[in-house]
């Protein structure tokens, strides 16, 4: 749907009760709000409550800082985990790959024609082959190969390169490396990661290759957010391919790469636009 410019989206979490979406609406709608999109789950089984809102905010004359300051009342009395954001406000997004383009080059495409609302001050890789592709479009390229040896440097210079350009979120485009614990820790629910499987079958390393050894008739791919357990983050988005007996391993790989990009552009997208809300490992996605 189209939204107005001058927008916040206000995201919630918090034990369920009665009378939360009454009491969030009419706060809004006294200081001059009006809600363009409105969503909410309750999980039953835990008892815990969800929202999103995107606000109309052209008649609040309060700003965002002093709509934030107000609401932390109505947050505490409610318990709630929440955030307001500006949406004219762009995050800023640094990209990670290795070798494989594709992932890559459909985020960049996609960052270029405006679909995904966006910065994206910087590209790291630990491999080469990338940089012109990266600079076309005129965004900063930096190499740091990762020393087997010594990778605790590598990601070191890493962290300081995240750090110089402000990176809020990081985007694992088939980056073939084990993030650190610091770094997961660091950016808990705003490191993404594409993994070339439908979890949680056939984790880690080569997983066409374990499709293909086990005669699957359906590959996937899986979008989520990254921790220090490998391949078991919080899940975003997912998808499926039907493949048949006749289907090669290079088949699967063909097929299996439409079906990363397609799942780790709508993941960010999602991301982007605060459709996310994690609880565990189990995320709520108001997608769109």
């Amino acid at each position: 749907m189209s939204i107005p410019d001058n927008c916040y989206t206000l995201v919630i979490s918090c034990p369920d009760q009665v009378g939360l979406v009454a009491a969030v609406s009419s706060f809004i709608a006294e200081r001059g709000g009006c809600l363009v999109e409105s969503s909410n789950h309750t999980d039953l089984q835990q008892g815990w409550f969800f929202m999103r809102n995107v606000i109309d905010a052209r008649a609040i004359t309060l700003g965002i800082e002093g709509l934030r300051e107000e609401f932390s009342a109505l947050a505490e009395a409610h318990q709630m985990s929440w955030y307001l954001r500006d949406n004219n406000e762009k995050q800023r997004v640094v990209l990670l790959a290795s070798h494989a383009s594709h992932c890559l080059a459909d985020i960049l495409y996609r960052w270029h024609s405006g679909e995904l609302h966006c910065e994206l001050p910087c590209v790291i890789s630990n491999h080469e082959n990338l940089r012109s592709m990266v600079e076309w479009h005129g965004i900063p390229f930096h190499h740091v190969p990762v020393d087997p040896d010594n990778k605790a440097a590598s990601f070191e210079q890493m962290e300081n390169i995240l750090e110089r350009h402000g990176a809020e979120s990081i985007v694992l485009a088939r980056y073939m490396q084990i993030i650190p614990p610091s770094l997961c820790e660091r950016y808990a629910g705003r490191l993404i990661n594409i993994h070339h499987s439908f979890l949680p079958s056939f984790v880690g390393a080569n997983p066409y290759q374990k499709a293909y050894d086990r005669g699957v008739k359906l590959i996937g791919a899986t979008c989520h957010y990254v921790t220090e357990d490998l391949d078991e983050g919080p899940i975003i988005e997912q998808d499926v391919v039907r493949v048949t007996h006749s289907s090669t391993k290079d088949d699967l790989v063909r097929l299996g790469r439409d079906v990363e990009r397609a799942v780790l552009s709508r993941g960010l997208r999602y991301h982007l636009e605060d459709r996310v809300l994690v609880r565990g490992n189990k995320t709520v996605v108001f997608n769109a």
